[in-house]
């Protein structure tokens, strides 16, 4: 096991860093204790902390857990999920959730409820995403959509097409052709923060972005029939003008977007994440239900077809800084301090 930071440890300790749960403990000299690191209670001397790989160690070394944060139980749940996605990424067949759960030690409800709060989705839905999203990269080599089908662990085309099709938000055929027969109606609307492109297939937003034209989405989906908008897209552009000028609001849009598993898994949880809140990208990491995976959450965030609806934004780095943003920080500084108010 790699040696730990004990810099890093602290600063991560005393910023109750939720995100790194489970990947070490703090334990107290003076009190002989152990914690996790979003402990809540009062933090001891620097001094008098030592940081240890987990509760194993902590409890090799003569200390006991704390039984106010309770830190076995947290490295217990973050191994729990990240067993599972390794057996849901490994398996031919979709494993139900009973037998998951019993691999992994838990109660199927209880699972199911510590699985989704870890990852915003079901085990089920994450299987689904995972195949599909295994579809999609198939169509891109596999002249055959049946051969990608089947590639992909679906065991017949009619279970790809009762959920894989639902989640790509077009044919899988017209996926292969790079959106060929789709039409993707679209505006541009003038808001506070600039001009915003919108546009929509007839299942939902599929592209919301500052500074963008009609030129650059139809770059973006270059078989696709791009049209200007009507007025059902006008109202659905309406809803999304409102979170710009007024973050916040609750309000259900439909979308139609794509992307790999682990992507749509940062999209969903991005979406979690209240008006006027941020997350780190470790945390946002370790939602997504891929806690060490904190640069390739930043590639996913930078990713996001929806700005705003899908409120990337709403990311810091550790260190409280704000980071990057595709639209340029000052319109990402903006949404925040109208969140704030």
């Amino acid at each position: 096991m790699s040696e730990i930071d004990q810099d890093a440890a602290w600063a991560a300790f005393a910023a109750r860093d939720r995100a790194q749960d489970g990947a070490f403990v703090a334990a107290v000299r003076t009190t002989g204790i152990y914690c996790k690191p979003s402990c809540p209670a009062r933090h001891p001397h620097r001094g008098n902390v030592t940081f240890l790989p987990n509760g194993a160690a902590a409890r090799a070394a003569g200390y006991r857990a704390c039984r106010r944060c309770k830190p076995d139980d947290v490295s217990r749940d973050s191994a729990a999920v990240a067993q599972a996605v390794a057996l849901i990424a490994a398996a031919e067949v979709p494993i139900g959730l009973d037998a998951l759960a019993a691999q992994v030690g838990y109660a199927p409800h209880h699972f199911q409820r510590l699985f989704k709060r870890a990852t915003g989705v079901t085990p089920a839905a994450y299987a689904r995403g995972l195949r599909a999203g295994r579809v999609a990269d198939a169509l891109h080599r596999e002249g055959s959509v049946t051969e990608a089908i089947y590639d992909a662990g679906y065991n017949a085309s009619s279970r790809f097409y009762a959920d894989g099709a639902r989640r790509l938000g077009m044919a899988p055929s017209a996926w292969a052709r790079g959106g060929a027969g789709v039409t993707i109606r679209w505006t541009v609307v003038a808001t506070s923060l600039g001009p915003l492109l919108i546009a929509a297939t007839d299942k939902g937003l599929c592209r919301v972005a500052f500074d963008e034209d009609a030129a650059a989405l139809a770059a973006r989906f270059p078989q696709a029939t791009v049209v200007a908008g009507d007025a059902a897209l006008a109202a659905l552009a309406a809803e999304v003008v409102a979170l710009v000028e007024t973050p916040g609001r609750d309000v259900a849009l439909p979308l139609d977007v794509r992307g790999t598993a682990f992507q749509e898994a940062v999209w969903q949880a991005l979406r979690t994440i209240p008006a006027g809140e941020t997350l780190s990208y470790a945390e946002l990491a370790a939602a997504a239900g891929q806690p060490g995976a904190v640069r390739a959450t930043g590639t996913a965030c930078g990713r996001n077809p929806l700005a705003v609806v899908v409120p990337c934004h709403r990311v810091r780095r550790s260190d409280g800084a704000l980071g990057g943003y595709a639209y340029g920080v000052e319109r990402k500084r903006a949404l925040l301090d109208r969140e704030g108010e």
